[in-house]
């Protein structure tokens, strides 16, 4: 059967409602966003995997690959939070989170916050004659955004956007059109603009989010579709190259987003369920109170210790690592036994139903 927007729509909204539901929910809003995080940014080919950040993530001098997933996760936070409290996606909003995505970035970080002032390009090198794809100069970047923020928000005064331009047989998806279609032009419209000088990608990916809790798809962020892009990445960027230039592909690009949308669906239902399985099979034995929530605040920190579930949980030290050791005496959770100081203890079982 063909897939369209309503059905992945369908799927969204019972995967929403199963996660409303789930004991589990809060806590892998973190984890989830991680994953996300660490997705996004391996499209751009940043080397580091969902085991690497896990591990390392609360390092104190972590690696610059390291800050630009932490970064990612930031600023995903950050706007969502900024939609919740009723913020529309803007311009305002996109440079704020470009700041955050910048913060000890790779290269320079002038530009940090700001639309670029000089002409970039997509390509296999340095010289613009070998580039694939020449955004919008400059001078234009202001009109297009505003543009692009017509489309998101509609327009201040009601007004539809003109459709003058297109020609007999194109295409017309307006500011009404479907949250999952929307989001997905949104994201190549973004892309085609390419606003910044650097980080163009990842904020796009951003925007995808922020568009489905803007428009009401969910209500928190767990659906991210940024797995589905980076396992198929070359054609990721080809289909967003092919709605470029004077003849546009739209139907291509959309049919490929929805079904990158339609099997993330099913992923993240699958995780959500065994996780939610896994969660309550281990409070089934856990003795006490603590142990209950040291347990469910592992699925937001899979690879933890003593100081930092006491610091996150508002317990004391010698609580949270009672309540650990006792996780790890009836195997929930892995620690090794040779360790004596800053013990790390591993929701192993939790990583294995996230990484397949």
């Amino acid at each position: 059967m063909p897939i369209n927007g309503s059905k992945v729509n369908n799927k969204i909204g019972r995967l929403e409602e199963k996660f409303n539901h789930s004991i589990v929910s809060q806590a892998l809003v973190q984890i989830l966003s991680l994953s996300e995080s660490v997705e996004s940014t391996r499209i751009e080919g940043t080397q580091v995997t969902f085991t690497d950040m896990v591990e390392e993530q609360n390092e104190k001098n972590p690696r610059w690959e390291i800050i630009e997933v932490r970064n990612y996760q930031q600023a995903l936070i950050e706007g969502y939070e900024r939609i919740k409290n009723g913020y529309p996606i803007s311009s305002r909003l996109i440079k704020e989170l470009h700041e955050i995505l910048m913060i000890g970035a790779r290269g320079s970080t002038q530009a940090s916050g700001q639309f670029r002032k000089i002409q970039n390009f997509i390509g296999p090198n340095n010289r613009i004659e070998d580039a694939s794809y020449i955004p919008i100069s400059a001078d234009k970047i202001d009109e297009y955004m505003q543009n692009l923020e017509y489309f998101i928000n509609l327009h201040p005064y009601n007004e539809p956007l003109p459709i003058n331009h297109l020609k007999n047989g194109d295409y017309i998806f307006n500011e009404n059109s479907d949250p999952l279609i929307k989001t997905a032009i949104i994201h190549a419209q973004f892309e085609s603009i390419h606003p910044f000088l650097d980080e163009n990608g990842r904020l796009g990916r951003i925007l995808i989010v922020l568009n489905l809790v803007q428009s009401k798809t969910v209500t928190h962020p767990f659906f991210f579709v940024s797995e589905e892009l980076e396992k198929e990445r070359p054609r990721y960027y080809d289909m967003l190259n092919g709605v470029r230039g004077s003849n546009p592909n739209w139907a291509d690009w959309i049919l490929f987003f929805l079904n990158a949308c339609n099997r993330m669906s099913d992923r993240i239902h699958r995780k959500l369920v065994e996780a939610e399985q896994l969660a309550k099979s281990g409070l089934a034995q856990c003795n006490t109170e603590s142990e209950k929530k040291v347990w469910v605040y592992t699925f937001s920190d899979p690879f933890t210790n003593a100081a930092t579930v006491s610091n996150k949980l508002r317990i004391s030290p010698n609580t949270a690592r009672n309540a650990l050791n006792s996780l790890a005496e009836k195997k929930l959770i892995y620690s090794d036994t040779e360790v004596k100081r800053n013990k790390k203890y591993r929701n192993y079982d939790l990583m294995r139903i996230l990484r397949d």
